[in-house]
């Protein structure tokens, strides 16, 4: 992989996954606060910051307060443990009035708008009251209490845990994710005191949530200065450097509000300066590089920013059902099914990258996790029921030399593919077992690596550079050398290496995908499962 390449991967993957995140959250300060009463009023014994007299309030006045506010219901449970857990305790106001940390959570709830969040607080008129300066507030000290601690589940639940594992499974997003509740992220506070604020963040939320509100905000942005207008297409025309024309300038404009170019000279000629904003603009939204401006690439360019605004919101929300965690391992596997790239990561650094192809619609790879465990050498292709009833038995039937001129044979009561340069999983192939028979391996056909859309896999992940990255899977294993792995692949025997320590495999989807530079990249909805979430992000009901 050229330098450069290696360069581009890494901003897309690593930085994302590991640098520390620069923005502080305002959850946890809320938190901190939070802990910081409950720990005086359950450890150390303090006053409240209440009057003397009204520290504690009575807890029998939770139920009636969700009976009143049934919306609310879903965070009783967790609010009880809460309270419980500092003796019901006041937190959000004293003697003077609502303290300063809540007026800034009323403040934060008042722009969630900033967080892709669609929609307003339940119960918003109420909450506006309490924060009224004309003493509107019909509530009494308790359920205004009650009604801020919701307001914060409220906050947490949006912001930081979205949906439920139970409509995220039903989306088939199968990655684990940490399912905190939200006593357990305060326990988790409490108990490493030094971590910090900044540190507990990056136990919560993956960072490239926060590289995507970093690009929200840019794009909105755009969006009020009235996006970019659509360019000019000319059916089967293909614009190349030194050309000119009304739709050069149109190209121009466009790249320049992305900041895909720096200066806009306003020329109609297709210049050198273009032709690198354009390579940049290839490049970040997966396209191949080079000099030509097709079709494709102005139907891109000329899609709503109201589009890439809701790709972007789409694209946060799957962060949050991602837990850090799963990017915390010395070596881990990462494929972004849209980009259709594979990244095995060591120490932090990209130790390889390629391209890969993907399942195609009606096969798709699957969004999950697993552990590779081995790797086989010149492998059999035992062939799935489905492909010998829809593909193998209809070849036998046309023509009784089916099986030899496929390199197959039946083993007991299957087919499968003899090893071998025809084999269909070419070479090699990296075993992580797991219930949807999902797996990496090499290709014969090599020709498919070189299209801009790769989904064409029965849903095993075809790897470009199979033999690469067995060399740098087990490139700590002396036991296998170059010379040994390339033996074993064209040996025409089946060999297996199991590895010493199993690697973390994680197949995701991100139709967008911001580097630690704030470039963001816009990939194909190849599935078509953006506009399923957006339904329910944007839902109003």
């Amino acid at each position: 992989m050229q330098f450069a390449r290696l360069q581009e991967a890494k901003n897309h993957i690593i930085k994302a996954h590991f640098h520390a995140m620069k923005i502080l959250s305002f959850l946890f300060l809320i938190t901190v606060v939070f802990l910081s009463f409950c720990s005086q009023s359950c450890r150390q014994k303090v006053k409240s910051p209440v009057t003397e007299n009204n520290t504690q309030f009575d807890s029998s006045a939770i139920a009636p307060f969700f009976e009143a506010h049934p919306v609310l219901k879903k965070y009783e449970e967790d609010l009880v443990i809460m309270y419980r857990n500092c003796n019901y305790t006041y937190i959000w106001f004293d003697q003077k009035g609502i303290v300063e940390y809540g007026s800034s959570l009323y403040s934060k709830v008042n722009d969630v708008d900033e967080e892709g969040i669609s929609g307003a607080f339940p119960y918003k008129q109420k909450v506006d009251e309490i924060f009224s300066n004309g003493n509107k507030n019909k509530l009494n000290d308790t359920d205004t209490e009650l009604m801020l601690t919701s307001l914060y589940l409220y906050y947490v639940d949006k912001v930081y845990k979205g949906f439920e594992p139970k409509t995220t499974t039903a989306m088939e997003w199968l990655l684990p994710r940490k399912n905190i509740s939200y006593s357990q992220l305060l326990d988790s506070l409490i108990s490493d005191e030094e971590a910090g604020i900044e540190e507990a963040g990056n136990q919560i939320l993956f960072s490239q949530y926060f590289r995507l509100r970093d690009a929200l905000k840019r794009y909105r942005e755009i969006e009020k200065q009235g996006g970019w207008k659509t360019i000019e297409i000319h059916p089967e025309k293909k614009y190349k450097p030194n050309d000119t024309g009304r739709a050069i300038r149109q190209i121009r404009d466009r790249l320049f509000i992305t900041g895909d170019i720096k200066q806009n000279n306003k020329s109609n000629r297709y210049d050198s300066e273009l032709l690198m904003a354009v390579n940049k603009y290839q490049l970040r939204n997966g396209y191949k590089s080079d000099s030509l401006i097709s079709q494709e690439h102005i139907q891109s360019m000329n899609r709503p920013i109201e589009e890439r605004i809701k790709a972007i919101v789409v694209n946060m929300e799957r962060c949050r059902w991602l837990s850090p965690d799963i990017f915390t391992s010395r070596e881990f596997i990462f494929v972004n099914i849209p980009s259709y790239e594979l990244s095995f990561i060591r120490d932090e650094k990209v130790e390889f990258h390629s391209s890969v192809v993907v399942g195609k619609s009606m096969s798709r790879t699957v969004i999950f996790g697993g552990k590779m465990s081995y790797i086989v050498f010149s492998p059999y292709w035992n062939l799935p029921e489905s492909i010998i009833d829809d593909e193998v038995k209809p070849g036998i039937a046309n023509n009784k030399n089916y099986l030899k001129s496929h390199n197959m044979e039946w083993n007991n009561g299957q087919v499968r593919q003899l090893p071998g340069k025809r084999n269909s999983l070419g070479l090699v192939k990296f075993m992580f077992p797991n219930s949807n028979d999902i797996y990496f391996h090499d290709t014969p056909s090599k020709g498919l690596f070189k299209e801009e859309n790769r989904a064409f896999s029965h849903g095993c992940v075809r790897v470009d550079k199979a033999r690469e990255l067995a060399i740098s899977i087990l490139k700590e294993d002396k036991k296998w050398t170059v010379e040994k792995i390339d033996d074993a692949m064209n040996s025409g025997k089946e060999k297996i290496a199991s590895l010493k320590n199993k690697i973390p495999v994680h197949i995701g989807y991100f139709t967008a995908w911001a580097d630690d530079e704030g470039v963001i990249s816009f990939y194909k909805d190849i599935y078509e499962r953006d506009d399923r979430l957006a339904a329910l992000l944007f839902h109003k009901g």
